[in-house]
């Protein structure tokens, strides 16, 4: 029995990657959108885009590795 919620748990954990892919997508459309606005200003903004990306895509890989550690560690 607490091995079958360890994999529960860890499927719900597992949804973070997915929901991370959202913020990333999230995150380079409204830049995408924002650059086709202003275009001059966009270069100046690629620094913080890829700072966005990185911190949601860390959420993701953070949920994975809760949902490795629930599966095998338990």
């Amino acid at each position: 029995m607490e091995g079958e919620l360890a994999h529960i748990g860890a499927g719900l954990a597992g949804m973070g990657t997915g929901i991370a892919a959202l913020g990333v997508g999230n995150v380079a459309a409204n830049f995408l959108a924002g650059a086709l606005r202003n275009p001059s200003a966009a270069a100046s903004q690629t620094a913080t885009l890829f700072i966005g990306i990185a911190f949601a895509e860390a959420l993701g890989i953070f949920s994975f590795l809760v949902a490795l550690l629930l599966m095998f560690a338990v």
